[in-house]
C-alpha cells in the first residue's frame, strides 16, 4: 500500500492545522498516512515513504523553525530517489511580505537536492487554511496521488 509521511512544525498552530487536513486528504483518497512533528523525526523520516510531505511555517527572516532546523540541514544527505515530494506553507504577508513562506521554498530546493522529484507546485496558505485553502489541499493530495499510477 502507498504509503505518504508528513512533517511538520507549528508554532501557532495554523501549520498543524494544515498539516491534519492533509492527512484527511491523503486517507480519503485510500492510502496510509503517517503525520509527525518536525521535533519527533530524524532525517530517515521519508525513507519508507512513497510520498513526502512537508508543512512548515516560516520563521522570523525566512528562517526555518527551530524544530525542522537539523532535518533540514540532515535531509540533503539522505537518498529521496524514487520519491514524490509536496511542500505546504503557512504564513502571513503582511507581517513579513519579503519572506512569506520563505522556508517552504527553502525545503523545496533542498528535497530537490536529496533527489526526490516534485510532484506539485509549493502550495502557500496565508495564515490558518480556510475553506478555499482545504480545497487547494484535496487537489494537492489527488494529484500527487495521480502521479504514482
Amino acid at each position: 500500500m502507498t504509503l505518504v509521511k508528513i512533517a511538520y512544525a507549528s508554532n501557532t498552530g495554523n501549520t498543524e492545522g494544515i498539516s491534519e487536513y492533509l492527512e484527511e486528504a491523503f486517507e480519503e483518497l485510500g492510502v496510509d498516512v503517517e503525520r509527525e512533528e518536525a521535533g519527533d523525526i530524524d532525517s530517515d523520516f521519508f525513507e519508507d515513504a512513497d510520498i513526502a510531505i512537508v508543512a512548515t511555517f516560516t520563521d522570523g527572516d525566512g528562517e526555518i523553525p527551530f524544530d525542522f532546523e537539523d532535518f533540514y540541514e540532515e535531509i540533503v544527505d539522505e537518498d529521496l530517489d524514487g520519491k514524490l515530494f509536496a511542500v505546504v506553507g503557512s504564513g502571513d504577508s503582511e507581517l513579513y511580505p519579503d519572506y512569506f513562506c520563505q522556508a517552504a521554498f527553502s525545503f523545496e530546493e533542498t528535497l530537490l537536492k536529496a533527489g526526490a522529484t516534485k510532484a506539485h507546485e509549493t502550495l502557500t496558505i496565508e495564515n490558518d487554511a480556510e475553506s478555499d485553502d482545504i480545497e487547494k489541499i484535496n487537489k494537492l493530495a489527488k494529484e500527487v496521488i495521480e502521479q504514482l499510477s
